[in-house]
């Protein structure tokens, strides 16, 4: 078929021309759903010998967007769509294409077809569909990009395959974005999981996928950050990706953003302020196109607001010299910030400099999204700026998320979350102007395409756009089954990972969609992705269920002979700790994981190993490093028993060992708690649900923080890996009941974790029992309870971070009933 097509001039032309303008009948404008329109119009409309048409005067995006449907249709179809301006005359079926302000030049049957109320707000778009032996799908943006989302909503809802285009049923698709931003963040720099390995044709792709799912923002980082200069696995230094980045972007006509932090020393005096003002005027210069850039107070960077807002000002210069239109957007991040400090931060904002887009609410903020609208100027918009990206020691932890997947997959492993992302979403996102998610690479793909389908209609549900991701982007004989594995691997991690029989079941699933698959899909690293996610879950709760019955084996082996020899009780012991490396459980599983991770780092750069694929660190997205971490106390074990075979005499080694086996024994009448953990008996004191409180800004978390390369922590106990933790001025509260009213008590704890620092300890909000705790220092500290706390059968401990800290976390607790004062 020719490229183009002659218009109708012949009276036999004009006959087909007329008889098809009357089947095809007229549209009704009012329609809103994308479920098959009422009335006899058949499923399975087949478009593979479609002709495309396009407006005659289309601008370069709108061509843009008729590209974009030509080279997706033809990479998973072979077809080449033939363009053409007017209607062929043959009576194929048709796509066509074009904006508001093209539609008039469009043939008239297409006009027709729209009616008289074409799309008309920002970035809206149309769809129109009719059947018939030669169907028709008129696709109409109220503007360039419109028309790029209405391409990305056909796309979505086409099955595609090979020399095959069909639309299971008719679509009548009116849509506009409830909020005007909707982006992600892909940041080119050695820290991320995998953007860092990625060429510029790669980003296009990816940049081109989260456009067709509505995204209109992407932001990019500059050279200078808080990772390394490069990396080994660069395609280009950052700076020439950066400009190469704006210009893809540019080229779909959506907006560049940059975090841009303050990495520098010196913002006060002149020498410094011009260094970093220079380094700037590089980066602006080089750059096509730049609508925002997001300068957080700190994470990195730590500047007064005194300091903060003038160097902007400064800097305003410089970005304005190369991007006139250009606006700063500022937020209030810091790592330890004082009450004073958040006040003179917003106190700054509310007097809006003219270089003021808005502010960012993202992590590490101690107020919250309702109170910082509350406190913000209302005439200033909030972009959201939420972690998608993190399970853990992050803005939106996964909940009671099972220590033993804490401690191998940690960060950043594959973590589709469709019903905790819809819950977030909903609690915040009305009090911004849309979001800019936070990414740290791959990990998190189908959270972000999740969260933009959110803020295009929050009403879309989650499994709708798994169906969308999974036959675009897999395979559309695959979509229902595959989008339902997603869904079952968010349940995985629901509940302690030990009794969650959910596991066995997602897992199975997923090697029936294995199994089933076709090479093509197989093939797809969204395929790879949760399939090696649904092997990682099944090999940890079997080293999980295998590695807690050596130890406890091993522990009762210490029970029974300790009495009959030491040497040859702990040795007995050691020996069957050590089949948990000997005797390995589940190796086909890991294997399997191994397979696939090599897979996706040739596929997509994903870095899951230090070693293998040269990620940054392991407790990040290097997970794959970790899925052999152990899973019981062996390693403290053995280092308990080298000391006690150190000692001098067999009385001295069988004490050491009842320390051992009593480690957390509180004695009579006493409690032990292991924060954190699924079976303890005692959580901090929790009155704000989940749902209301997924940062846990007034209520406590857990976390999951230690050094496997620091030697203090690699044989240390499990239950110092995990902590209780509450952020800044929240309290960390335990409570006990039944207490003996006549008995005095202490209470010891362990100080693990990352961000705590000094914290108080009051007993029953009036007691105060010490004020100079520092986390780790030493790790295990006792403190005495007054009787007179006790007095009444019911104590509460509060653990209150000092002003200016982050945090205060706990990882174990005894409350322990002292014996009576000898006469």
């Amino acid at each position: 078929m020719n490229q183009t097509v002659a218009p109708l001039c012949s009276i036999r032309a004009l006959t087909r021309y007329l008889s098809l303008f009357v089947w095809l009948g007229l549209v009704n404008n009012s329609i809103h759903a994308e479920s098959p329109t009422k009335g006899a119009i058949p499923a399975g409309l087949d478009f593979s010998h479609a002709m495309l048409v396009t407006a005659k005067d289309a601008d370069p995006l709108e061509k843009k967007a008729v590209v974009v449907l030509r080279e997706e249709v033809q990479k998973r179809t072979g077809i080449q769509l033939q363009e053409t301006t007017s209607l062929p005359d043959s009576g194929e079926a048709v796509i066509s294409l074009s904006t508001k302000a093209t539609a008039s030049g469009m043939p008239e049957m297409i006009r027709n077809e729209l009616g008289q109320s074409p799309p008309s707000h920002p970035e809206g778009f149309r769809i129109v569909t009719k059947g018939g032996p030669h169907p028709l799908v008129v696709v109409c943006g109220a503007d360039p990009r419109g028309l790029l989302y209405g391409v990305g909503r056909l796309l979505r809802k086409m099955e595609l395959r090979k020399q095959s285009i069909a639309l299971s049923s008719a679509l009548q698709i009116t849509s506009t974005p409830a909020l005007p931003l909707r982006g992600d963040q892909l940041g080119y720099r050695p820290k991320v999981n995998a953007y860092d390995a990625w060429s510029p044709e790669q980003f296009d792709q990816y940049i081109r996928e989260l456009a067709l799912f509505g995204a209109n923002s992407i932001e990019l980082v500059p050279p200078r950050t808080d990772d390394q200069r490069t990396s080994p696995l660069m395609k280009l230094p950052p700076i020439e990706m950066m400009a190469r980045l704006s210009e893809i972007i540019d080229s779909y006509g959506l907006d560049v953003w940059i975090w841009y932090p303050n990495m520098g020393k010196d913002f006060v005096s002149e020498a410094g302020v011009n260094s970093e003002l220079a380094e700037r005027d590089d980066v602006f210069s080089r750059l096509k196109r730049v609508d925002h850039v997001l300068v957080p107070a700190g994470d990195p960077g730590d500047l007064d607001p005194d300091v903060f807002f003038p160097w902007i000002d400064k800097m305003a210069v410089v970005l304005h010299k190369y991007h006139p239109k250009a606006k700063i957007w500022v937020a209030p991040q810091a790592f330890n910030p004082t009450k004073v400090w958040m006040e003179s931060f917003y106190h700054h904002i509310n007097e809006k400099p003219e270089w003021l887009g808005g502010v960012v609410y993202g992590p590490w903020n101690p107020t919250t999204l309702p109170e910082m609208r509350q406190i913000v100027d209302p005439s200033l918009p909030i972009r959201y700026y939420p972690d998608i990206t993190h399970n853990l020691d992050c803005q939106y932890p996964v909940r009671d998320w099972d220590p033993a997947f804490a401690y191998t997959l940690h960060r950043e492993c594959c973590n589709p979350r469709p019903a905790a992302m819809k819950t977030i979403h909903d609690l915040y996102a009305h009090y911004t102007s849309g979001s800019l998610c936070y990414s740290e690479g791959i990990n998190d793909d189908i959270n972000k395409f999740l969260w933009l389908d959110q803020d295009w209609d929050a009403s879309t549900p989650p499994i709708e756009t798994l169906r969308d991701y999974c036959r675009l982007f897999i395979s559309p004989d695959l979509a229902e089954e595959l989008a339902d594995g997603i869904i079952a691997l968010e349940k995985d991690w629901v509940g302690p990972l030990a009794v969650n029989h959910q596991v066995d079941v997602t897992f199975s699933q997923w090697r029936q969609l294995e199994a089933k698959a076709g090479p093509e899909a197989k093939n797809q690293f969204r395929f790879q992705m949760p399939l090696q996610r649904a092997y990682l879950d099944a090999y940890i709760q079997r080293r999980l269920i295998y590695e807690t019955d050596l130890e406890k084996q091993a522990t009762d082996v210490l029970h029974t002979e300790s009495a009959h020899g030491t040497f040859t009780a702990m040795e007995k012991a050691e020996a069957i700790l050590r089949r948990a490396v000997t005797e390995p459980v589940a190796t086909d599983l890991k294997d399997t994981c191994v397979r696939l991770s090599d897979s996706l780092f040739a596929k997509i750069g994903w870095q899951t190993s230090v070693e293998r694929h040269g990620a940054e660190e392991r407790v990040r997205g290097a997970f794959m490093d970790g899925i052999d971490e152990p899973l019981n106390n062996a390693a403290w074990l053995k280092a308990q028993f080298r000391a006690a075979r150190n000692l001098p005499d067999e009385p001295a080694r069988v004490a050491a060992i009842d320390k051992i086996l009593n480690r957390t024994n509180p004695g009579p009448g006493g409690f032990y708690d292991s924060l954190g953990a699924p079976d303890c008996q005692r959580q901090p004191v929790n009155t704000i649900p989940w749902k209301d409180d997924p940062g846990t800004l007034r209520s406590p978390r857990v976390t999951f923080y230690y050094k496997p390369d620091w030697p203090e922590d690699r044989e240390i106990p499990l239950a110092w890996k995990k902590q209780a933790d509450t952020l800044y001025a929240t309290p960390l509260r335990l409570a006990y009941d039944h207490l003996d009213r006549h008995a005095e008590y202490s209470a010891r704890a362990t100080y693990s974790g990352r961000t705590s620092g000094h914290m108080r300890l009051m007993a029953n909000d009036q007691f105060l029992i010490s004020d100079k705790i520092v986390s780790r220092h030493p790790i295990i500290q006792e403190h005495r309870i007054p009787k007179e706390a006790t007095a009444g059968g019911h104590l509460e401990l509060e653990w209150t971070a000092a002003e200016g800290e982050r945090s205060c976390e706990v990882a174990e607790v005894w409350l322990i009933r002292n014996p009576p004062a000898q006469p």
